[in-house]
């Protein structure tokens, strides 16, 4: 049996799909593993008995669950949801955005992988573009969505010493260059995988940037602001006619369903949409159905602001003690956590390779995952990608500090 070379490509993938293996491996019955792995939420008892309630409505209210489940959406998505987010975001934001300016698609995977193949590639005129991510280390699932070899450019930051536990990457803006190949700049905010949130001016900044080189800024919104609103710092929700904004339903606790929004020009949600039927007829309609009435409400943001921040800024700060209690004498330098559920460690004086670190830990009990995966489309290497790894604290305290123990005692092995 032969197989194409797409098929071979996705198949020797070495990053996010393998880690997704160990994931899976790690969660089977009779493995006592001490998740700090992967990006699943933390089931919030509010959150979850939201869902539950909701549910039991639609189920009790005619025929809303069978339509729900039983009948295809527009390949754009359900159009109900996305009337009721455009009035929201324009109410709240005054974004003055239209339901042509929105299209759902199965998770925010899918979304990037039509969006990166949509700028980036090979293009009718014989010109190959890329696309920029301008502060490297970036998250780990952009790496492999390309159809096209050679699709990332990543700029290297500038460290920043704030104490002795705290650094920062900053986006070094006077040596970030937009070269004719570049068909779009990318972004996560929060980033994945350190918790930076790159502030208003920065996302200024860029979006000029992008402006002026006649390419799209696009914003991976996962864990941002207005929902679900893990940010810990002050910062607003950006959209412009130029900017590309990618949300999603799974960090405010609904991962299963698969729900990706894509917020942008009409051009493209209407290219969106034809690869949607294309791909996989429309995108599933249990999220959306399960969220539109939030939406209207206003809900969605009152949970994230009230609920699910809190929540998970609650979790940031048990981390941070038991940081400062675990790691101390390791050498550990944390990323400042701004936004997302997780902390960058890095080892700095660490012997081993964190993918060894990576291995050793998953003998012991412990999923991490392993920071080298981050630092893609370089053209050097970078001295932080063998030092440092990523730490899921979306947990029960107990679960971090037996976790940290074992990585602080691995750490301090090596050494």
């Amino acid at each position: 049996m032969k197989f194409s070379t797409f098929a071979d490509k996705l198949a020797d993938q070495s990053g996010i799909s393998l880690l997704m293996d160990d994931l899976t491996d790690a969660l089977q019955p009779g493995r006592d593993m001490l998740m700090l792995g992967g990006g699943n939420p933390a089931p919030i008892p509010q959150i979850k008995q939201f869902f539950r309630d909701n549910v039991k409505k639609m189920l009790d209210s005619g025929n809303a669950f069978d339509r729900a489940v039983g009948n295809y959406d527009p390949p754009q998505g359900n159009p109900d949801f996305i009337e009721a987010l455009a009035a929201l975001l324009n109410e709240q934001f005054g974004w003055k955005i239209s339901p042509t300016n929105i299209a759902l698609t199965n998770g925010s995977q899918q979304a990037f992988f039509l969006l990166f193949n949509m700028f980036a590639g090979r293009f009718g005129d014989g010109s190959h573009k890329k696309i920029l991510l301008p502060m490297s280390p970036e998250y780990i699932g952009y790496s492999d969505v390309p159809l096209a070899e050679d699709l990332f450019v990543s700029a290297l930051p500038s460290v920043e010493i704030q104490d002795e536990l705290f650094f920062k990457y900053r986006i070094d803006f006077d040596g970030l260059e937009v070269s004719d190949d570049i068909g779009a700049i990318c972004v996560s905010r929060p980033t994945n995988p350190t918790g930076n949130v790159l502030t208003d001016e920065e996302i200024t900044r860029l979006g000029k940037l992008a402006k002026a080189n006649d390419i799209p800024l696009i914003i991976d919104n996962a864990y941002g602001t207005p929902f679900p609103d893990i940010i810990y710092t002050d910062v607003k929700p950006h959209w412009d006619e130029n900017t590309i904004v990618c949300m999603s339903l799974s960090k405010f606790g609904m991962p299963g369903t698969r729900t990706g929004i894509v917020i942008a020009a009409e051009p493209v949600i209407e290219r969106i949409a034809r690869m949607n039927a294309i791909i996989s007829l429309a995108p599933g309609g249990i999220g959306t159905a399960m969220a539109t009435e939030l939406v209207k409400t206003g809900e969605i943001l009152s949970l994230s602001r009230e609920v699910i921040g809190p929540f998970y800024q609650e979790k940031k700060d048990i981390a941070i003690e038991l940081a400062k209690e675990c790691f101390a004498d390791t050498g550990v330098y944390l990323h400042r956590p701004e936004g997302s559920f997780f902390l960058w460690a890095w080892f700095k004086e660490m012997s081993m390779s964190c993918h060894e670190l990576y291995e050793r830990l998953k003998a012991r009990g412990v999923i991490i995952v392993p920071g080298h995966y981050f630092f893609f489309g370089l053209n050097e290497t970078h001295p932080h990608a063998g030092k440092c790894i990523r730490i899921n604290y979306a947990q029960e305290r107990e679960t971090v500090k037996a976790a940290f123990d074992i990585i602080a005692e691995t750490v301090r092995q090596s050494r």
